[in-house]
C-alpha cells in the first residue's frame, strides 16, 4: 500500500461563497434564535446550572442566550488542535489549513457483493477498524464504524474501544450512548495512553449529536461534559434536514446550525476553559414529496461552503460531511451524490471528514465495496489538495532535447525519475482495452472492488501493542461486563 503522511495541509485556496453582510446576518439569526426561541437541555440539571451560573436566562429546562453571549462563552476554544495516537507518527491536527478524513459512522448494516445486506457484527466492526489501519488515505480510526449488533447494547462499546486501540493505532472515537460508556472510554483511553498524559494531550474523542430541532437530550450533554472535563474533543453536529428538523430553506438551517453548536460549545467551555472542540454539522436536503434524504444536491453543497465559512469565523476545526449518498448500492447514483458532496466539502475548506469511506443508503450500511471506491476517490483529493507546484524540475527541459519534437517522452530521464509520483495512480479503474477487459470477465467497478478489499484483509499486519496493556484492557472489559447484565434497547 502507498504511504502517505498523517498531517495533511492544504495548499489550495478555499472557496468563499458568502460576503460578510450575509454571514452577520446569518450570525444575527443564530442569536435570534438563541435569543427568542432558546436551547432546551433535556435531563441534565448539571448544564443547567453551569449556564445558569454563566449569566444565561434558564427556564425550566429551556436556555437563554443574549445576542453574542454564546459566542463570548466560546472564546476559549482552540483554533487548532493535535489528536495523538499510539503511533505518533499517525498523530493529526485539526483546524487551521489541516484536513483530516475519517471513515463511515452508525451504520446498523454492512453489505458486500458475496454475503449481501445484514445486521452489522464485531466481525465486521473489526474489518472496517483494520481496512481503515491499512489505508494510507484514512488518518482517523473513527468511531462507530458500524453497528456491532451481536454485542449487547450496553457493552458493545467496550468491544468498539478495544477493537480501535488494539487492531489500528490511529486516533480514534470513543462511546456516547450513555455517561457510563463515555467514562468506560475514557478509562481505555487512559490505560492505553497513560492517565496523566490524557491532562494535556488529546488523544480521543466524542461525537455529540444535537437532538435537533434545539434540544440537547441528557445522554448527548452529559458525554459532552465527561469528555470535556477530561480535556478531550467533542465533535458537536447537529444533523438538519431542510423542512423536518428546520425550515426548508438553507440560509434558515445554517443559523439554526450556528445556534445549536454555539450553545454545545459554550458547554464544553464552561466545563473546562480551552478544551478542543470540533464545529460540525450533518446537513442536508430531503425530497418533500417522499420524505427520502438528498445528497450532493446544490442547495445541501452550497449550505457546507457557508457552513465552514461560518466556523472560520468562529475560530474553531470545522466538520463537513464526506461521501454520502442515499443510493441502496454502489453504483453511479452512489458516486455522482458522493463525490458532489464531498467536492463541496473540499472547496469550502473543511478540516474533518466524516463518513469518507463506505457510506450506503443515508448512512443505514457500510459497504466492504464502496469503502473501497471511496478510498480511491479520497486519495484522489488529498493529491489535489496538495496544489500545482511550479519549479525548474516541473518544466523538465532536458526531456524536449532527448525526444526532440514528433517523439515520445516515455523514455526519457524525466519521465523514468518521476513517473511513479507525477501522477495519483489509481488502484481500481479498469482503463484497458474493451477485448482484454471483456477476456478478463467483465468485471465491474464493484467486482474489482471486492478483490481489492480481500486483498487488503489477507495483507493486514496488526500494529504492535504492549502485551500488558492489551491485558489490562481486557481485564477492564470483562470486569465491567460481568458488572451488569446484558440490555438488547
Amino acid at each position: 500500500m502507498v504511504s502517505a503522511p498523517s498531517i495533511v495541509r492544504r495548499s489550495i485556496p478555499v472557496y468563499e461563497l458568502l460576503g460578510d453582510e450575509a454571514l452577520c446576518a446569518i450570525e444575527d439569526q443564530a442569536d435570534w434564535i438563541l435569543k427568542e426561541i432558546g436551547i432546551e437541555f433535556r435531563g441534565d440539571e448539571e448544564a443547567l446550572a453551569l449556564f445558569r451560573d454563566a449569566g444565561a436566562s434558564v427556564d425550566g429546562e429551556r436556555v437563554r442566550f443574549d445576542p453574542g453571549h454564546a459566542r463570548a462563552l466560546s472564546a476559549t476554544a482552540p483554533r487548532e488542535f493535535r489528536m495523538e495516537s499510539r503511533n505518533r507518527d499517525h498523530a493529526i491536527v485539526l483546524g487551521g489549513d489541516h484536513l483530516v478524513f475519517m471513515p463511515g459512522y452508525g451504520s446498523p448494516f454492512v453489505t458486500d457483493l458475496e454475503k449481501g445486506r445484514r445486521y452489522a457484527s464485531l466481525e465486521d466492526f473489526e474489518n472496517f477498524v483494520k481496512l481503515t489501519y491499512a489505508s494510507p488515505w484514512l488518518h482517523h480510526s473513527g468511531g462507530t464504524v458500524c453497528e456491532p449488533v451481536d454485542v449487547p447494547v450496553n457493552k458493545r462499546h467496550l468491544d468498539m474501544v478495544y477493537a480501535h486501540l488494539r487492531w489500528s493505532d490511529k486516533p480514534f472515537m470513543g462511546g456516547v450512548t450513555a455517561p457510563d460508556r463515555a467514562r468506560d472510554s475514557i478509562s481505555m483511553a487512559r490505560i492505553a495512553f497513560g492517565a496523566d498524559y490524557l491532562e494535556d494531550h488529546c488523544v480521543i474523542q466524542a461525537n455529540i449529536n444535537v437532538n435537533s430541532p434545539l434540544v440537547y437530550d441528557g445522554t448527548m450533554s452529559s458525554s459532552l461534559r465527561i469528555y470535556a472535563e477530561a480535556g478531550q474533543s467533542t465533535a458537536i453536529s447537529p444533523a438538519i434536514f431542510g423542512g423536518a428538523m428546520g425550515p426548508v430553506t438553507q440560509p434558515a438551517v445554517l443559523a439554526q446550525t450556528h445556534a445549536e453548536i454555539l450553545a454545545g460549545i459554550a458547554l464544553s467551555q464552561l466545563v473546562r476553559p480551552g478544551t478542543p472542540v470540533v464545529y460540525g454539522n450533518f446537513n442536508t436536503t430531503m425530497n418533500l414529496k417522499t420524505g427520502a434524504l438528498t445528497f450532493g444536491t446544490p442547495e445541501s453543497n452550497l449550505s457546507n461552503m457557508a457552513f465552514a465559512q461560518l466556523g472560520r469565523r468562529l475560530g474553531v476545526p470545522v466538520r463537513c460531511g464526506g461521501q454520502l449518498t442515499a443510493s441502496n448500492t454502489a453504483d453511479a447514483h452512489a458516486m455522482q451524490e458522493s463525490t458532489s458532496f464531498m467536492m463541496a466539502g473540499i472547496m469550502a475548506g473543511s478540516n474533518f471528514m466524516y463518513h469518507a469511506a463506505g457510506w450506503l443508503e443515508g448512512g443505514l450500511t457500510m459497504s466492504y465495496e464502496k469503502f473501497v471506491m471511496d478510498l480511491d476517490h479520497c486519495g484522489m483529493m488529498l493529491r489535489m489538495v496538495a496544489g500545482l507546484e511550479v519549479d525548474e524540475g516541473a518544466f523538465a527541459r532536458d526531456s524536449y532535447f532527448e525526444a526532440g519534437p514528433g517523439q515520445a517522452f516515455f523514455g526519457t530521464q524525466h519521465t523514468l525519475a518521476n513517473f511513479e509520483t507525477a501522477n495519483y495512480c489509481s488502484q481500481l479503474p479498469d482503463a484497458g482495452p474493451y477485448e482484454t477487459w471483456l477476456e478478463n470477465g467483465a468485471p465491474d467497478m464493484q467486482q474489482r472492488a471486492q478483490g481489492r478489499w480481500k486483498q487488503m484483509l489477507a495483507d493486514y499486519v496488526a500494529p504492535d501493542l504492549d502485551p500488558a496493556i492489551n491485558e489490562e484492557l481486557r481485564d477492564y472489559m470483562a470486569v465491567r461486563k460481568a458488572a451488569m447484565p446484558d440490555q438488547w434497547y
